[in-house]
């Protein structure tokens, strides 16, 4: 073979594999200008038209209104006041263009050089100093537009997306209009959004005083607001204040001397927080917020609308009252601070959860400062010597947030042991929701209790009890008790909270004193399937198992649903469905919804079966175990209710009604494992305290004072059903007060006895005398 044919050949190779390469990039070249088009034209997710983005300026936050009116709080994309680019110092957007945009001023949005730079460093030569590739342009773009995913493939889109945007943007606004948009929309950290709010929580002055170095700062929060954050990082925050120093030296805005002298200086900071979780029903606003986006979405595709709730300055009328709301917040706060002292008595050094390393360390990872370090991407062992150095902190306390030195470690133990509650406050006719306490402070636990999903213990019997009764179960029937082991439920026993048997109950002195063995037993004479489908139609949509133990509670269901479930007793037997919205309007005053009128429905029980519950339930006030409303918190108004403990005293329940309104409450621990201990931790010391305060201040307010000032409305007939022999519970209870009755009246039969100290109690009680 010559030399020559083996030249064709290799150059008919070659030519090949041009050939190749050229189609390869012919199709990448195509497909790349097809997915562009398709992003513009809006396949995968609208793209704001011009008319649109020419308002972006006059972007107004939406109210949360009570309901008579007052602001309860705002939604909006910038907790921010706009501010003027003249009242900005040049030193500041010096450092703005230096660190984020070198060459603002040379694109028309979307910088080539700056694109194809981040290519080849940053993704083929792994260089991560060679900086980020959006221009200013498209920053402000993902900050008025967020980016809906985090997939590899939404990535994409958002970026073609915000290269749109900004190009559209730059062919409405100035180059000084886009900065003043972008510094009055850019995120701070610490919930601030624009450089106002930002210069006012950081530094206590307005932007036009901020000095070089505090400017240098603040825009070096822009590349990681959280691992930045001077407050909670202060070393991390000013070697970053030194790199936009250094930015501006390169770009020749800054002289080097005067730069090296800045950054022998500490920035002293006047943290001042400005945030929109501050201020009443912050856990009630966020469980709101997803509501309405959700009705929004509806309206927007019915109507073929755009409204925007951060945006465009809508009003949503609540159901919550100011008042209530302020009451239910009080009653948390002051009980829980009491039991938080005697939590910390009792358990002293003794914590199990500190001990427990699997459990530790599933609360540390799990928290911020975690997360922040692993974000950045620290590696696991200096992330963990990371978190055990001590440094300036804020934590919460009962009189308020605090500032101390403590490592984040410690400070995420300290706050997992801070006792919880929920508190949900509905009116027992119409459903509307009137107060709504999620946890003890929004803005260290995120939380909400009223929707977690905790053990009722036995506030959840009323409902059991009222299954019973429908079926044809009476009042004054009686049941041993005695504790039985349920074979075919893995040998299961129920036991009394006090380990005494014997003796026989009446069912409403078993619902009285919340006695387990006679529960199970009425739970079990009724079904427990026929109960668990009661409790479908009282809108518990929780697990249920089909278990014996059902009857005391082992269920997790959450207080939103408990409470629900409750509006039977006050609304005969039908159940209501929670509400919460009662309008919400544009910026015009349109109505855009109403809460529709409610539709009718089937009652769960009959009326007769919820009269002999309320009185029973009354009982369980009077002189069961919620007796202390009566005894030591002298609340004379008529209430009915049940408390609830769990087991080893993790959860304590008690939801307590008056003729208007049911209020529910349950207090605990985050965790199961933080726990009160004894009687501390019965819901009728833990939870009922809570309702006992609420409903105090309720009677102290003439505005209020209408909420539980009514009566229950039942028939003659029922006081009567239910006037059973209470104390005729316990043959050994009889004995005992009959000690020595032979001496006293020798010959008396033990049938006599019994009427001798029914007889006797009745006096006391003021019951009449009925020997049956």
């Amino acid at each position: 073979m010559g030399t020559a044919t083996v030249k064709n050949k290799k150059s008919h190779i070659y030519k090949r594999v041009a050939i190749y390469i050229a189609i390869f990039f012919g199709l990448l070249l195509i497909t790349s200008v097809g997915f562009v088009i398709s992003v513009r034209l809006g396949a995968f997710g609208r793209i704001p038209a011009y008319n649109e983005l020419q308002q972006i300026e006059h972007y107004r936050a939406s109210k949360i209104l009570t309901a008579d009116g007052k602001l309860l709080g705002l939604y909006y994309y910038q907790n921010r006041t706009n501010t003027s680019l003249a009242d900005v110092p040049q030193s500041l957007i010096n450092a703005l263009i230096a660190t984020e945009d070198a060459r603002f001023y040379k694109h028309k949005g979307f910088d080539v050089r700056s694109f194809f730079r981040v290519i080849f460093k940053s993704i083929l030569l792994f260089d991560k100093s060679s900086g980020g590739g959006s221009t200013i342009s498209q920053q402000l773009a993902k900050n008025l537009y967020p980016r809906n995913g985090d997939g590899k493939f939404d990535l994409a889109v958002d970026k073609i997306r915000e290269i749109i945007i900004a190009r559209r943007l730059e062919k409405i606004y100035t180059k000084d209009q886009i900065l003043e948009l972008y510094l009055n929309t850019v995120s701070f950290g610490e919930n601030t959004f624009g450089l106002e709010t930002a210069s006012l929580t950081y530094f206590n002055k307005t932007p036009g005083d901020l000095n070089i170095s505090e400017s240098a700062m603040l825009i070096g929060l822009l590349k990681a607001s959280s691992g930045y954050n001077p407050r909670l990082y202060a070393d991390a925050a000013h070697t970053r204040r030194n790199t936009v120093l250094n930015q501006m030296v390169k770009y020749d805005y800054l002289d080097e001397q005067v730069a090296d002298s800045l950054k022998l200086l500490a920035v002293e900071l006047q943290f001042n927080r400005l945030d929109h979780i501050e201020g009443p029903a912050p856990y009630f606003r966020e469980f709101l917020r997803h509501e309405v986006a959700r009705l929004l979405e509806k309206i927007n595709t019915d109507q073929n609308t755009s409204y925007n709730l951060y945006t465009d300055g809508l009003s949503i009328q609540t159901t919550i009252r100011e008042d209530l709301q302020g009451f239910a917040e009080a009653s948390v706060m002051e009980h829980l601070a009491e039991l938080q002292s005697q939590f910390n008595r009792q358990w002293r050094a003794k914590e199990r959860w500190k001990k427990n390393h699997n459990l530790a360390r599933t609360q540390i990872e799990q928290s911020r400062p975690y997360q922040r370090l692993k974000t950045l991407g620290y590696p696991e062992s200096q992330i963990l010597d990371t978190l055990k150095i001590p440094r300036p902190t804020r934590i919460f306390t009962w009189e308020g947030e605090k500032d101390t030195i403590m490592s984040p470690l410690d400070s995420v133990l300290y706050h997992f042991e801070i006792l919880q509650s929920g508190m949900m406050v509905m009116e027992g006719h119409s459903g509307k929701i009137l107060a709504w306490v999620g946890g003890a402070d929004f803005r260290h636990f995120k939380y909400d209790h009223v929707l977690a999903s905790r053990q009722t213990g036995s506030a959840i019997k009323p409902l059991i009890y009222a299954a019973a009764i429908d079926q044809g179960i009476e009042p004054c029937d009686y049941f041993e008790n005695d504790s039985i082991v349920y074979h075919d439920y893995d040998d299961w026993s129920p036991g009394n909270s006090d380990n005494v048997y014997g003796g026989k109950y009446s069912v409403q002195g078993a619902l009285v004193n919340s006695i387990n063995t006679v529960s199970v037993k009425l739970l079990m004479e009724t079904g427990i399937t026929h109960t668990i489908n009661k409790l479908r139609e009282c809108s518990i949509t929780a697990p249920l198992p089909n278990v014996p133990s059902l009857a005391l509670g082992s269920s997790e269901i959450p207080l939103y649903q408990m409470v629900q479930a409750y509006s039977v007793f006050l609304n005969n037997g039908v159940v209501q469905q929670p509400w919460f919205i009662e309008k919400i309007m544009d910026a015009d005053g349109t109505i855009l919804y109403e809460h529709p009128e409610p539709k009718f429905s089937q009652p769960v029980f009959s009326e007769n079966t919820i009269q002999i519950m309320q009185a029973m339930m009354m009982g369980v006030v009077n002189r069961g175990t919620a007796s202390g409303l009566r005894s030591h918190f002298a609340l004379t108004t008529q209430l009915a209710g049940k408390t609830g403990t769990t087991q080893n005293y993790s959860d304590g329940w008690f939801i307590g009604m008056t003729p208007e309104i049911i209020a529910g409450v349950w207090v605990g621990g985050a965790s199961p494992v933080v726990r009160l201990q004894g009687s501390a931790g019965q819901g009728s010391r833990s939870a009922m305290p809570v309702f006992a305060k609420f409903i105090q201040k309720v009677s102290k307010d003439t505005e209020t004072i209408p909420y539980v000032s009514g009566s229950f409305n039942m028939h003659s007939e029922i006081t009567e059903m239910i006037d059973c022999e209470d104390f005729r519970e316990s043959e050994g209870f009889f004995d005992f007060l009959w000690k020595d009755s032979d001496k006293r009246k020798p010959g008396i039969r033990k049938e006599e006895k019994q009427r001798e100290v029914i007889k006797f109690f009745r006096k006391i009680f003021g019951k009449k005398d009925k020997n049956k």
